[in-house]
């Protein structure tokens, strides 16, 4: 089974359909299409080059760690996506999200922090906190098709 557009195809080994929910975690190899409920960690094989599609109807309660990603749906829990996570319209994560490259549609929600790879492996050294500003919120806003 391949699910995806023209530019965007992913083979889908394994298929969680809507109607279905899973108590645990998950381990697979090569293409998770998660249409209904996970309730516990996901996480790709070792070595793998696995992809994830989550659904604007699925949803995952755990750790998501799996090379590409490719969200619609709702994550509680950290995700970890070591070469790239798209964020669809309808993504909601309310944990945070671990990058190597990032697409973002307008209307995804992360409520969370986003860490790129980089950041992790070479740490920014902290302000000392006489210099750090103090409650500092910054918004962004954008209009489709600008």
């Amino acid at each position: 089974m391949v699910i995806g557009g023209k530019n965007k195809k992913a083979k889908v080994h394994t298929l969680i359909g809507s109607d279905t929910e899973v108590r645990g975690d998950v381990s697979f190899n090569g293409g998770l299409f998660v249409d209904g409920a996970i309730i516990g960690n996901v996480e790709a094989k070792s070595g793998s080059n696995s992809t994830l599609n989550l659904s604007d109807q699925g949803s995952i309660e755990g750790q998501v760690r799996v090379p590409h990603i490719m969200l619609n749906g709702t994550v509680i829990g950290d995700v970890y996506a070591s070469e790239r996570i798209e964020l669809a319209a309808e993504a909601r994560v309310t944990g945070n999200v671990y990058y190597n490259l990032v697409e973002m549609a307008i209307g995804a929600e992360i409520n969370g922090q986003m860490v790129h790879e980089a950041d992790i492996r070479n740490p920014v050294l902290e302000m000392p906190q006489s210099d750090k500003p103090a409650g500092v919120t910054v918004k962004v806003a954008a209009e489709e098709g600008t």
